[in-house]
């Protein structure tokens, strides 16, 4: 008794010329689309979420705090300067998502460190695990296109 196993390399050959020609990709518009993606969900977590990047609750206001405040406000939204400056850069290889804001470093990281123990971390930077999901969602979309493309 006898068994022939008859393997055909063409299709493997052909996915390894993709898979090499989406090496040599330029990536600019991917990051572009990661940078703008990142920017929302930042904007989002701040004008909908209201909570760290981990999913924990930002603290509330102190009373005294949240006596000057009214029906318009909202944690880290008073007249929409921190929402509104949040931006994203492309440089090289490498998206940055911020904000230029003298006062947002201290909602991310709180005040202890320039003497405002009083102010507590609102952190608004950063990726959840659905925030990864989605970009995750967004490379594989992207990387699918360029095969598509070669």
């Amino acid at each position: 008794m006898s068994m022939a196993l008859r393997v055909d390399l063409r299709e493997l050959d052909a996915l390894a010329q993709r898979i090499e020609a989406l090496a040599a990709v330029d990536t600019p518009g991917l990051l572009d689309a990661v940078g703008a993606e990142v920017e929302s969900q930042t904007r989002r977590r701040i004008a909908e979420e209201r909570q760290a990047p981990e999913g924990t609750p930002w603290a509330a206001w102190s009373p005294r705090y949240a006596a000057t405040r009214h029906g318009g406000h909202s944690l880290l939204q008073a007249e929409g300067g921190l929402l509104d400056s949040i931006q994203y850069s492309v440089a090289g290889d490498t998206v940055e998502v911020g904000s230029n804001l003298i006062y947002a470093a201290i909602h991310q990281f709180g005040g202890a460190e320039v003497g405002k123990p009083q102010l507590p971390a609102r952190p608004y930077l950063g990726l959840s695990p659905d925030n990864l999901a989605d970009l995750g969602r967004l490379v594989d979309e992207w990387a699918a296109g360029q095969m598509e493309a070669r």
